[in-house]
């Protein structure tokens, strides 16, 4: 059954014992100079493998602060975060940056929403690629990692890899470099991928591609998806479970087809509303 809260009773979530990613009671805070401002309140939510959850909400409703937090990626010199988040059996709050480092990539991988601005302009892509297995395979040659940022390129659909492999960030169109990211976020077989809205400014055309890419994959590593977007079409057609957040709280978290067949908090009804009506 959907589980579902009044904006004043946290979301909790359902039965976790064979979730990938277990998010249980997150709080975020960070001090400011009038005293903590809270971005996450009593966060509770899990992702099996293979199953993709869908975190929607507008901009400043928490979505982003949370699974920045599963990645550990918050200084904790200007963040306050307390409860638990479990990957794969190990807690991540209070983990040393060593055990960190070595979680992201080779369990959880995270897919920006810029991709522009999360590849470096002044390296080619596949030395980026590169370097994000030699990272994890300290022990692989150069050539190793190159033929294997050549393999994840030629995955996820850019043509003429072994050539576009030396090209820089700004040679790549929009979509390529989604794709991009995409290969380096999966270049160490990662069991958890988050994407940040990862068809945003991305033509119609090509967000499909882009969707279509990330189903593929999944399907071939078995993976646990987390994808947070504006966008409850893209929620419909990917997830299989739903969180939806507002003001850093959960207000509804369910089966997709229950969430938006029947919701039952009026914030969710003026999500579904905003769609627009072709008919």
């Amino acid at each position: 059954p959907a589980r579902k809260a009044d904006m004043t009773s946290p979301v909790t979530g359902g039965d976790a014992g064979d979730a990938f990613l277990t998010v249980d009671d997150l709080t975020v805070r960070f001090p400011t100079e009038d005293g903590l401002v809270t971005a996450v309140s009593n966060l509770s939510y899990s992702v099996e493998l293979g199953k993709t959850l869908g975190i929607v909400g507008e901009s400043g409703s928490g979505k982003s602060v949370s699974t920045l937090a599963v990645l550990g990626l918050h200084d904790r010199r200007s963040s306050r975060i307390t409860g638990s988040i479990r990957v794969g059996g190990t807690e991540v709050v209070g983990l040393s940056e060593e055990r960190l480092r070595d979680l992201r990539g080779n369990q959880v991988a995270m897919i920006f929403q810029d991709a522009l601005a999360a590849l470096h302009p002044f390296y080619k892509v596949g030395s980026q690629l590169s370097e994000a297995y030699l990272v994890h395979h300290p022990s692989a040659s150069k050539r190793d990692a190159r033929r294997k940022a050549v393999e994840m390129l030629d995955r996820v659909g850019i043509p003429q890899p072994d050539a576009r492999v030396d090209d820089f960030p700004h040679q790549f169109s929009g979509g390529m470099r989604q794709r991009a990211m995409i290969a380096m976020g999966l270049i160490n077989d990662p069991s958890l991928l988050i994407a940040d809205e990862p068809t945003t400014a991305l033509d119609v055309t090509v967000q499909a591609q882009i969707l279509d890419l990330l189903n593929d994959l999944q399907r071939e590593f078995n993976s646990a998806v987390i994808i947070i977007t504006h966008d409850l079409g893209v929620i419909a057609e990917m997830a299989n479970d739903v969180l939806v957040m507002y003001a850093g709280r959960a207000v509804e978290y369910g089966p997709v087809k229950e969430i938006l067949t029947h919701p039952d908090m009026p914030y969710t009804w003026g999500l579904l509303s905003s769609i627009p009506d072709v008919t």
